[in-house]
């Protein structure tokens, strides 16, 4: 099994209780209001029409490029599930963003693709395939639009996972992408708007690329709740425009608690955020005394993630917890 925040059922296997605030992912814990939806969503299949109407609407909320095609999947990881399989170049060399989130290279190596860990875009120049996370998980660094469409000429395709992209529009390749045939952009829709059960997400790039992508995709890649929820959703450009600023304060405001407890801001986004304490398993199993899940990392002693509370009582007991370290 490969390592991954909410486990919350680790949790409490190993320190008990049911009261958990599952901090360990970048999942806003401020969520879009889900509507009441008609009994019609759950008794018939999804047509196609729906599908590509939900796609639309994602597309136009995220200012993408008419001339990128797109697809709806049960989320971004259904996309990085099938993407091994879907380039003309079955296997070969690639070269993926480290660290990052772990799926990645984790289903490149398991399909059979000699995967080699970068530390920024132009270490990979010359592979067969690039990846990378804008912005990255866990420690939210990011790269300008011209920086990774001039990777995209260096290499013989890029894959740019922008999940976390909805608190940092402006480093979207969505816009502006159409004119590089060999990229792929994924975006997740679970985590900005807090609804990461409903298991959405898209790809966007040339036809071709999607078009295959569609062909192991399936018929039917996402359910008619998610499509209707999503739908939804997408289109409240407010709702989308007054989360951002909250979750700007939210951020500076996690950033504030932590200092008090002795820790370091690394860096992260307005989803979550990094952090360096003296010992990141004490500094977690601290938190776990209050029922506070975390994340941790294999590859570091220190590194800490914290997601952001969503309602003041979970900032309460956040406070009550770090003051306490």
């Amino acid at each position: 099994m490969r390592d991954h925040g909410g486990n919350i059922d680790a949790a409490i296997a190993c320190h008990g209780g049911t009261d958990w605030i599952d901090l360990s992912t970048g999942i806003n814990r401020r969520p879009y209001p889900v509507p009441a939806l008609p009994e019609s969503v759950w008794h018939g299949l999804p047509t196609r029409q729906a599908q590509n109407t939900l796609v639309s609407v994602a597309a136009q909320a995220w200012g993408a490029d008419p001339n990128l095609a797109g697809l709806a999947l049960g989320g971004a990881q259904a996309a990085i599930q099938l993407l091994p399989h879907v380039l003309h170049a079955k296997t070969g060399r690639a070269c993926v963003l480290a660290p990052s989130y772990n799926e990645h290279a984790a289903c490149l190596r398991a399909a059979g693709w000699n995967v080699c860990d970068s530390p920024c875009p132009k270490e990979m120049a010359g592979a067969d395939l690039a990846v990378l996370v804008n912005p990255n998980n866990p420690d939210g660094r990011c790269w300008p639009r011209d920086t990774l469409l001039a990777l995209a000429q260096q290499v013989g395709f890029l894959v740019v996972d922008e999940s976390f992209a909805d608190v940092t529009p402006r480093l979207s390749l969505l816009p502006c992408g159409s004119g590089a045939s060999n990229l792929l952009i994924l975006r997740s829709f679970g985590k900005f708007y807090g609804l990461a059960g409903l298991r959405l997400g898209f790809a966007f790039g040339a036809r071709p690329v999607i078009a295959r992508l569609a062909d192991m995709a399936g018929p039917w890649p996402v359910s008619g709740g998610a499509i209707a929820v999503g739908g939804r959703a997408l289109a409240d450009v407010q709702w989308a425009r007054a989360m951002r600023a909250q979750l700007s304060k939210d951020a500076l405001r996690a950033d504030g608690l932590a200092r008090k407890a002795g820790w370091t801001c690394l860096g992260g986004t307005d989803l979550f955020r990094l952090y360096h304490t003296d010992s990141a398993t004490d500094a977690r199993d601290h938190l776990a005394k209050y029922q506070i899940w975390s994340r941790i990392f294999p590859y570091s002693r220190h590194w800490l993630r914290l997601g952001l509370p969503g309602p003041e009582t979970e900032w309460d007991r956040l406070e009550h917890a770090l003051t306490s370290a």
